[in-house]
């Protein structure tokens, strides 16, 4: 009798120990107390009762991402194609959760395909492929609010891939080539024709340089030969003048006259216009200069 008191008390005491439960952080544990729910424990240390409260289920809080198998969908314009779905989900409510449906996640993954399937069936195959926005945000919806009563909350949906048959593959890519170098080409005239505007433009500037050029040119030796007959007249101006002052007969006059019209010429002219009073005094001055050159 001595005996089995200790080892009666170190089994009670064991009892105890083994009943004592410590829940960490981000999980739950739902109680049942002689099989009906009891209450659910949060973070921190537990006691349950012996033989009469069990711990039904350990459930975590965390967000968890399950990855489905791609589901075959056809689309409006009765297009099959494979179609895998990832889904972000937190379990809000352990309680909900542990009693609200049988294998949750077998649950979600029959609503996706089927909700999917909903979704695509009313999209032709290029509001499919251009639409990942909105079918993401239909779906997420659809399954929030279906999953609501078992305690999960969907926080994202997101359309993983979407496989196309190859024909239709084939297909895009041939169409993605040609718009490709249909652009090509638009780039390459665009480029062409700005080459051309700028040659154009260089040319027609190069043109109104060269005629500025030509038209100073000519402006600048008109100056200079107006000049030069300015100065010839002005020099002859003053030699007559002198010659009056001087006192000398009109034949020195007109021999001077014609010494300026020599000069004027300046062995450039091919035909100088004498007037015919000098016409006479240069041929006698000519044959004065063969009589002193005879002497």
């Amino acid at each position: 009798m001595i005996i089995i008191l200790p080892v009666l008390a170190v089994l009670v005491l064991l009892v105890l120990v083994m009943n004592i439960r410590v829940v960490q952080q981000a999980k739950a544990v739902v109680i049942e107390r002689l099989g009906a729910y009891q209450t659910t424990w949060g973070v921190g240390l537990h006691f349950k009762i012996p033989f009469i409260e069990r711990a039904a289920k350990t459930v975590s809080l965390k967000e968890q991402v399950v990855d489905f198998p791609p589901q075959p969908v056809i689309t409006k314009d009765n297009v099959t194609m494979q179609i895998d779905t990832v889904i972000y989900f937190q379990i809000t409510d352990p309680k909900m959760y542990t009693y609200g449906v049988e294998h949750p996640l077998t649950a979600i993954e029959n609503l996706t395909a089927t909700t999917l399937r909903n979704i695509i069936g009313e999209l032709e195959l290029d509001q499919t492929l251009t639409s990942r926005d909105i079918i993401n945000s239909k779906m997420r919806s659809i399954l929030d609010e279906a999953t609501d009563p078992w305690g999960i909350k969907i926080n994202r949906v997101e359309l993983k891939n979407i496989l196309p048959p190859k024909e239709i593959q084939n297909a895009m890519e041939k169409q993605m080539k040609a718009e490709r170098e249909r652009r090509e080409s638009i780039l390459k005239a665009e480029g062409e024709k700005k080459s051309a505007i700028l040659i154009a433009e260089g040319e027609k500037e190069s043109a109104i340089l060269r005629a500025d050029a030509q038209k100073q040119s000519h402006i600048l030796e008109a100056e200079g030969q107006a000049e030069a007959i300015l100065k010839v007249q002005r020099a002859t101006a003053e030699g007559i003048k002198l010659l009056n002052e001087a006192g000398a007969s009109d034949e020195v006059i007109k021999l001077r006259a014609l010494e300026a019209f020599t000069a004027a010429a300046d062995g450039k002219a091919t035909k100088i216009i004498i007037p015919s009073e000098i016409q006479g005094l240069a041929g006698l001055a000519t044959s004065f200069k063969e009589v002193i050159s005879e002497k």
